[in-house]
């Protein structure tokens, strides 16, 4: 026996409880993984070889190698709190140097990135302009905040059943504004070109067995064969006498008698192209002498404008409507035609309200009644979808399973703002630990291989979570104890070493 096994094992069982210190300290730190010392015995060896019989010289630390197992997942209320269950590690960039950590609680700065508590950036892939993922080379997330726009409604779908059972209305013709003439009514909320909401109500009227007529109302107004905004809006004349009569009340100074000349000069223009859409759509002598006498009123009435003018047009319009479409039934209630006609229905949303939005008045809408049915059951509404939406504000934001951080707004939309994506290496333990839980690529580990979450051998992600350290703190103080016992043990070894020494110094 030496000192030198005594002092050896001195160190060993010293960096043992050093190692155990570090993992009892960190048994609250979010992502940490807990380390084990490993340990290797150390023999002599001469040039011709030990021999068999050769006593070992001590022991030493062969590695401290840490523990990648799963920690436990804790929820909490941060939805930028980001937790992984499986395998893989966040990438996150510090002044452009790629790092690796499984802390995943993460903040906004000024600028919208996402950021740790360390301000190292969380990477990943970006949005395009179509709101696809746009996977390449990953860059630092940023957040936008920005307003979602407006999107006009360019199609409604929509499934009905329509009662076999039914009869034809009492009444004819059709009037949106009585019941009696139409069997079924069903709304939908449709959008303008700046976001404005909208009634797109379709009416179905029974004609004969298995043949339905639809009729649409826009805003309480139905369609009709005459569609005064359309016609003033297409008539070049219309259009340009209004400009004419904005630019003379933007005059300075303003003259009233050039500003009543030209709201004059818009009645006649925009008369004469309702009336003529009017004509076409077979209307009555009286109304277009009502039309006329509604235009040359409000032309000469002094403070209108051609919104209004247009409104009081609109007002003696009264032409028959006509159905946007045939829905036609076989004898097994299927679908078997929808003759649309037509097949883009271009439905008025703001006229004659006034004072104009700004928007797009007349919008090109296609209808599409693919599922429809005619069952002898009670006539109902299945699904009715549209796919514009009002502008929105983003409220909140959450990262999936997958990854992608989907925006949720004020308009009931949502959309991805970006997806997290995940490293993982062949070797784990061969990443160099850099503190603030944090490790760095090395030759030992391997080159990172990244993907997305729940994809090959990566983990799938929590939102409003995180995943604690992997200490068992029961273990630990257990391994501490024998720790402890150790290293009085090879303490003892010395003090025994010492004593021998001592009684051959005393020998006489």
């Amino acid at each position: 026996m030496s000192f030198q096994q005594g002092l050896s094992g001195l160190n060993g069982a010293a960096k043992s409880l050093d190692v155990i210190g570090n993992n009892i300290a960190n048994a609250s730190t979010v992502g940490f993984k807990g380390s084990t010392t490993q340990f290797a015995d150390v023999y002599a060896r001469s040039l011709n070889g030990a021999g068999g019989n050769t006593a070992g010289i001590g022991v030493s630390v062969a590695a401290i190698a840490q523990q990648f197992t799963q920690g436990n997942i804790e929820t909490s209320n941060n939805p930028l709190d980001i937790a992984i269950n499986g395998a893989g590690f966040f990438r996150t960039e510090a002044s452009g140097v790629a790092q690796y950590s499984r802390n995943g609680q993460f903040s906004l700065d000024k600028n919208g990135y996402l950021v740790n508590a360390q301000g190292a950036n969380l990477t990943g892939y970006g949005v395009g302009t179509t709101n696809q993922i746009l996977a390449g080379a990953p860059s630092p997330l940023q957040i936008n905040t920005n307003d979602l726009k407006p999107v006009a409604t360019t199609k409604v779908d929509t499934s009905i059943n329509l009662d076999s059972r039914a009869a034809t209305p009492t009444n004819y013709p059709f009037n949106a504004n009585d019941p009696t003439t139409y069997n079924k009514q069903t709304p939908v909320n449709v959008y303008d070109t700046l976001g404005n909401a909208h009634v797109m109500s379709m009416y179905y009227v029974k004609t004969d067995a298995g043949t339905w007529d639809v009729y649409v109302g826009s805003d309480g107004t139905e369609m009709t064969g005459a569609n005064a905004s359309a016609a003033v809006q297409q008539d070049a004349d219309s259009v340009a006498a209004r400009s004419a009569w904005s630019a003379a009340t933007k005059a300075s100074p303003a003259d009233a008698t050039a500003v009543a000349s030209a709201l004059s000069d818009y009645a006649s223009k925009a008369s004469a192209a309702v009336v003529a859409a009017a004509t076409k759509a077979g209307a009555s002598s009286a109304t277009i002498d009502a039309i006329k006498a509604a235009a040359a009123s409000a032309g000469s009435t002094a403070g209108y404008t051609p919104d209004q003018v247009d409104a009081d047009i609109a007002a003696a319009v009264n032409v028959p409507a006509v159905p946007v479409g045939t829905l036609k039934f076989d004898s097994n209630g299927a679908l078997s035609a929808a003759l649309m006609s037509p097949q883009t229905l271009p439905l008025t949303v703001n006229f004659p309200i006034y004072p104009a939005t700004g928007s797009k008045e007349t919008l090109p809408i296609k209808l599409n009644f693919t599922g429809s049915t005619q069952y002898g059951a009670d006539t109902s509404e299945k699904k009715t979808t549209q796919d514009g939406y009002t502008a929105g504000h983003l409220q909140r934001f959450s990262a999936g399973a997958d990854g992608i951080i989907l925006g949720q707004y004020s308009n009931g939309q949502s959309k991805p703002l970006g997806q997290i994506v995940l490293a993982n290496f062949t070797n784990p333990n061969g990443l160099e630990p850099l503190g603030n839980n944090a490790w760095a690529e090395t030759s030992s580990s391997g080159t990172p291989t990244v993907g997305t979450p729940n994809s090959g051998s990566l983990g799938v992600l929590q939102s409003s979570a995180t995943e604690s350290s992997n200490v068992d703190l029961t273990a630990e103080l257990v391994n501490m104890i024998t720790a402890q016992r150790v290293y009085q043990a090879n303490a003892q070894t010395i003090k025994t070493q010492d004593s021998v020494l001592q009684t051959l110094v005393n020998l006489r």
